[in-house]
């Protein structure tokens, strides 16, 4: 069985997302409150993101191998996430999903599991 990393298109794929999710962060309106939460420069967040995306989808660890293991709730713990943030991130993951993933079956895969991870780095009620 391909992981999603193989069915998404692999590492170009992969950057497209990320690309396009943090192209939708910058320009939608909705999504300032996340926006804010980031460094003007958004290069370092990409990569981060990149890396971390290549190995969560099955694909090589590039973030495990250069920063350790991802604990993904603690390392967002500095930040308010509510209800809110949790859904304009979501806003942006979604529509680069389906923008960039043709595949419908694997977009609904990663809607469903991007939904579960947005979830939990939720740290403030409501």
């Amino acid at each position: 069985m391909l992981s999603h990393y193989e069915r998404v298109g692999g590492e170009e794929k992969v950057r497209a997302l990320v690309s396009r999710f943090y192209q939708l962060m910058d320009e939608l309106p909705e999504a300032y409150g996340i926006r804010k939460l980031h460094a003007a420069d958004l290069q370092g967040a990409r990569d981060k993101l990149f890396k971390f995306l290549s190995g969560w989808m099955g694909g090589p660890q590039l973030y495990v191998e250069q920063y350790g293991h991802p604990m993904l709730r603690a390392r967002h713990l500095p930040f308010s996430i509510g209800d809110a943030e949790r859904d304009q991130w979501l806003l942006c993951m979604d529509q680069a999903l389906d923008e960039v993933v043709k595949d419908e079956a694997l977009r609904e895969e990663l809607h469903a599991a991007f939904a579960k991870v947005a979830n939990h780095m939720r740290n403030q009620e409501a």
